[in-house]
């Protein structure tokens, strides 16, 4: 009677064991950990630039600081840089309510710069020299370089440089790129604004000389009081540098 009831479960038996390999077959691997791709190719090598970049390592990165199209509720118009420097962001206004945001490294207390300017001036693969005040306040650090470095991968000013005029006059801050990636969303630099190398690089491609820059330290970017644009033409004319003008960072 055993071996009877055992040849009736037989069969159930053999279609629950078929329908159990069918299940572990189609079941989907666990999805990796780590950067989301999309952001992976985003911050990958730039081969063709004068200094090959090599890509930017975004793995232990807060996505948050990883450039993406935010909404973004301002007053200033399209094309205005707007620098939240509590938020560690720096957003390019755009139409529509929007912005392209990116990540940023900002000053350390007592080195920040606040209020408006203008991009004076664009360079690629600038040279950079420390200000005066940095070899005074760091002269272990900075006395050796005093005379500056070359253009390359161990500039602190990356690829791109974005020089920041007001009135005509260079105010020795700098958006720019950065040899050290891990800063982005810490307050470490002298005084200027550093980004991802890539990102810098993208910025750059996007904004022309003269763009307004608005830097925020406390300040709402929609607070009513915010003085109104000055369109370009009525500013005096901006004074260019010599070639080895200082470059806070």
């Amino acid at each position: 009677m055993c071996v009877s009831r055992l040849a009736q479960l037989l069969p159930l038996l053999l279609v629950v064991a078929a329908l159990s390999g069918c299940a572990t077959s189609t079941a989907q691997p666990p999805r990796p950990r780590g950067p989301d791709p999309y952001f992976t190719a985003m911050y990958g090598p730039h081969p063709d630039e004068a200094f090959p970049l090599p890509a930017t390592d975004i793995s232990t990165v807060d996505p948050r600081f990883l450039r993406q199209q935010v909404p973004y509720v301002t007053h200033e118009p399209p094309g205005t840089i707007v620098i939240d420097t509590p938020s560690r962001h720096l957003y390019l206004v755009q139409d529509g309510g929007m912005a392209l945001r990116y990540g940023i490294g900002v000053g350390k207390a007592g080195l920040e710069f606040a209020g408006e300017a203008r991009i004076g001036r664009k360079a690629l693969w600038p040279r950079w020299i420390p200000t005066s005040e940095m070899v005074a306040r760091e002269p272990e650090r900075y006395g050796p370089l005093a005379s500056g470095l070359d253009p390359g991968l161990t500039n602190p000013l990356g690829p791109r440089a974005l020089y920041l005029y007001q009135d005509g006059k260079d105010t020795l801050f700098r958006i720019h790129g950065t040899t050290e990636a891990w800063s982005i969303g810490k307050a470490v630099s002298s005084g200027c604004i550093r980004m991802f190398n890539p990102d810098v690089i993208d910025l750059y491609n996007r904004v022309p000389e003269g763009t307004r820059v608005v830097v925020i330290q406390a300040q709402s970017p929609i607070d009513p009081a915010m003085p109104p644009v000055v369109p370009p033409a009525e500013e005096a004319p901006i004074e260019a540098p010599a070639e080895d003008a200082p470059l806070a960072f």
